[in-house]
């Protein structure tokens, strides 16, 4: 699983069973025999409930071959569960109000949606269909892949989202920097057949995290958890995972009037105890109006239209990636300007830049409380990367404690350096020698 959420609650450790939880802050956890983990945020200032569903069932687990044969079972899984066809497990879950989505990641393929409180427990029911009883209808195989087929068209076809899904691919080993989208040979040859391997295969409790926010009684919870996926049988498995070193090429050929720039650097992954040192660093590279790369490479010289940092990361790895959309005239410049800024980061920061940083997170912190699907996503995610869920005072405590000094300490151990880029349009540009 893949995240940029920094928003938690903390967990102190869990019972055997739902008579027995303890209490930490608001949350409350709840741990299955088979392995499912229930994380739970219970809240009466709410009029809505929200669940995030996470099955270790990411496109890491795609054999080459079937690249994008994940993204595929998730998408044949919508098309009838239980004893509902694809029309009216559609059509239930629209009744119940539910605002749902689903996603494959590298790591895990992830299901969620909200409604109003009093409709979470039939949704809970109707994914529980979902993920343990799909009825994968070959007679919609074709169908479903059509769609497979036109998301991975819609990146083709949007130059900077693939210059960013390439870069991924060469940066990382394999299979860390796959797409779920996979690949138009590989989809083309997928049968039915290796459809339902894969759900048998992956789709089990062992690992699983089910994260409930909102407003709901807990031990109904439960309860309702317990009956529903109590009795999903553990699948054996096979996390092993041999490396691959990534791609080399630097710079695809692309027909356009545009040049794409995409540049990345190695980082630390959200469980980390200075996480919080370089995702501020990265905040004040990138995010809001007032960051270095717009203010110096957009505003002071125009030379894009779209310039950004990130910091990815992964349970064990993490990287920042930079990306920048230029015109081809004036892409050495683009590509001149914000390398020397993602070097100058590595000079420090300044306790102005760090004051409206802060700014900018607490706003993030107090609107991410008011929404159920966001703490339901952020429970399950930090049970994932953490083994336990962050209070939000804890991190708005660890936000006050950040200061120039102590980001400028962490960047001087680990200043943006050993840069890998990528660059799509009709012609290849000029790297400077610190970038492979």
């Amino acid at each position: 699983m893949e995240i940029a959420d920094i928003i938690g609650f903390d967990l102190c450790g869990y019972p055997s069973s739902p008579q027995q939880i303890l209490p930490v802050s608001a949350e409350y956890v709840y741990q299955l025999d088979n392995g499912l983990t229930l994380v739970g945020e219970p809240s009466a200032a709410f009029q809505s409930a929200a669940f995030s569903l996470l099955v270790p069932a990411g496109c890491r687990y795609d054999q080459p071959a079937h690249a994008g044969l994940a993204g595929l079972t998730c998408e044949m899984m919508l098309r009838g569960a239980g004893d509902r066809d694809g029309r009216k497990l559609i059509t239930d879950l629209e009744n119940l109000g539910v605002e749902r989505g689903e996603s494959v990641g590298v790591s895990q393929a992830s299901y969620g949606g909200s409604t109003i409180s009093k409709s979470l427990l039939p949704a809970l029911t109707i994914y529980a269909d979902i993920v343990r009883r799909p009825q994968l209808p070959g007679d919609q195989l074709e169908a479903g892949r059509a769609v497979c087929l036109q998301e991975l068209r819609g990146v083709e076809d949007e130059p900077g989202q693939k210059l960013m899904t390439e870069l991924r691919r060469r940066y990382y080993p394999d299979p860390w920097g796959r797409s779920s989208h996979g690949t138009a040979e590989a989809i083309e040859s997928l049968a039915i057949a290796d459809v339902e391997r894969f759900h048998a295969a992956r789709y089990g409790p062992n690992g699983a995290i089910l994260g409930v926010a909102g407003k709901f009684d807990w031990q109904q919870v439960c309860d309702s958890v317990e009956q529903l996926f109590g009795d999903w049988p553990i699948q054996p498995s096979d996390d092993s995972v041999e490396e691959v070193e990534g791609r080399t090429d630097s710079h695809l050929s692309y027909e356009s009037n545009q040049s794409h720039i995409g540049i990345a650097f190695a980082s630390i992954p959200y469980r980390h105890p200075r996480y919080f040192e370089a995702w501020s660093a990265v905040g004040v590279l990138s995010g809001g109006m007032s960051s270095r790369l717009f203010s110096e490479v957009r505003e002071k010289r125009g030379l894009c239209y779209t310039v950004y940092a990130t910091l990815h990361t992964q349970r064990d790895r993490a990287a920042v990636f930079c990306y920048a959309g230029t015109t081809a005239e004036r892409a050495q410049e683009t590509l001149d300007v914000t390398f020397r800024e993602l070097v100058r980061l590595g000079e420090g920061v300044s306790d102005d830049e760090l004051a409206r940083l802060k700014a900018r997170i607490k706003s993030s912190l107090i609107m991410q409380q008011e929404s159920t699907s966001a703490r339901a996503g952020s429970l399950a995610r930090d049970w994932y990367h953490l083994g336990r869920v962050r209070p939000v005072e804890e991190v708005a405590a660890k936000i006050d404690a950040l200061t120039a000094a102590s980001i400028n300490a962490f960047l001087a151990e680990n200043p943006p350096q050993s840069f890998t880029a990528m660059t799509l349009g009709r012609q290849p540009l000029e790297f400077p020698d610190a970038v492979s």
